[in-house]
């Protein structure tokens, strides 16, 4: 099953750290995830993005192994989130792929934006980043 993210309009700028974006890249090249369901919106994600040096890259943007809290703007559930790359996935503990849909949607969002896109089952969700509680960069581990 394919999720394509559909942001709410107008869709909110992202901005990726190039160290994000090579990385990245080559997670969507590896053969066992050039298929995965959620590839093309990431990819399409990424190809909307602003790309900018880990160095200059704002503290309040969600990057990978960024941990924040999101929450659904429509039943009000708060989320504590840590987004990673899908071999550090564990959804119990709030480590989310960048590969899964909530993953994508947060990436390179900034405090107090919101990105919309279809659930199973025909539910559409509405995610706001609400803070961001550690963001490699802003703690200057730039190649974390």
């Amino acid at each position: 099953m394919e999720f394509a993210l559909e942001p709410m309009s107008p869709t909110p700028p992202i901005l990726v750290s190039s160290l994000d974006f090579e990385r990245i890249e080559a997670v969507l090249d590896a053969p066992a995830f050039r298929d995965h369901a959620s590839a093309s919106a990431l990819r399409g994600e990424l190809a909307r993005a602003d790309v900018v040096a880990p160095a200059q890259m704002p503290a309040d943007v969600v990057t990978m192994n960024s941990r924040v809290r999101a929450v659904d703007v429509d039943s009000g559930d708060a989320y504590e989130l840590t987004l990673v790359y899908p071999r550090d996935a564990d959804g119990d503990a709030g480590r989310v792929s960048v590969l899964a849909p909530v993953g994508s949607a947060i990436l390179g969002l900034r405090i107090g934006q919101t990105m919309q896109w279809p659930m199973p089952g025909g539910r559409r969700m509405t995610l706001r980043v609400d803070a961001i509680h550690y963001q490699p960069e802003a703690a200057g581990d730039l190649h974390r």
